[in-house]
């Protein structure tokens, strides 16, 4: 079986691969550069689902692959503050699709009102901590909660919630 990702990102390379490798040991992933079709900082739910989905089919289709995966991070605006989500989709090649969303995570509001004016998460938290693409190691996930959970933790479970389709067809 190959699978594709729609990122050259390490960190959602690393989600993926942790979970495909445990459901299907022998398979290739393979990860291409795939355009989201949304802006660099999904503001809502929607859009993130529409990037994850953009690039699942996207990836599956590039690669020739059996199975594509599309992972978008972003937020979303809450009674509760601003909410840093993430989405995930599987797309497989006939026509069926597995989508699931992360844990959310609220952002300070020192950081929400810097996202609210426009700056994507990634640069805003790599200027906090002076750092440089955060966003390809533990993310703001792994900075807010001191590494107690990673951007690839998170994006992780959501593979799997996604994979489940496919997993368990019995099921669906």
């Amino acid at each position: 079986m190959k699978i594709a990702v729609g990122t050259k990102n390490p960190a959602k390379i690393a989600a993926v691969r942790q979970v495909i490798e445990r459901a299907w040991p022998e398979c290739e992933l393979v990860s291409v550069s795939v355009p989201s079709g949304v802006s660099e900082m999904p503001l809502s739910d929607e859009e993130c689902l529409l990037g994850a989905r953009n690039r699942a089919r996207l990836a599956r289709s590039e690669a020739g692959a059996d199975l594509g995966f599309g992972l978008e991070g972003g937020v979303q605006e809450m009674s509760e503050g601003l909410m840093l989500v993430s989405w995930v989709v599987a797309s497989h090649e006939d026509g069926r699709e597995g989508v699931s969303g992360s844990a959310r995570l609220p952002l300070p509001e020192k950081i929400a009102q810097r996202v609210r004016a426009g700056e994507e998460l990634g640069p805003v938290m790599d200027d906090l901590v002076k750092q440089t693409n955060t966003k390809h190691r533990s993310g703001a996930a792994g900075i807010l909660t001191d590494e107690l959970a990673t951007r690839t933790e998170m994006f992780a479970t959501a593979v799997a919630y996604a994979l489940s389709r496919f997993v368990v067809p019995e099921f669906y």
